[in-house]
């Protein structure tokens, strides 16, 4: 299972906000069924690598579809092999168990 974190930019837009184009790509990932978490800076997506990166895929042309001339995707993939679980979840647990010893 990997976790994804994707940050979609569009450039050269007639205004400074993006929220609406986050929306448009949000609304991606919620019909893609996959499970996700939206953050300040970027949407995180639980999931198999492959069905994660046509949603990636779909989301980085969604600006397009609405007029951007220009966009910018960061990715950031995190693909965990060595065990069964590996979430969104797990990582902050872990972090978390660590930080109260």
């Amino acid at each position: 299972m990997a976790v994804v974190e994707i940050s979609v930019t569009p450039l050269g837009t007639t205004s400074p906000g993006v929220s609406s184009y986050v929306a448009g790509c949000l609304q991606i990932v919620e019909a893609s069924g996959l499970k996700h978490q939206l953050t300040p800076m970027g949407t995180v997506i639980e999931g198999d690598l492959d069905d994660i990166l046509r949603v990636v895929r779909s989301m980085h042309e969604s600006p397009f579809r609405i007029g951007a001339m220009r966009v910018s995707t960061l990715i950031k993939i995190d693909d965990r092999r060595d065990r069964a679980e590996h979430t969104m979840a797990g990582k902050i647990k872990s972090v978390e168990t660590k930080r109260k010893s």
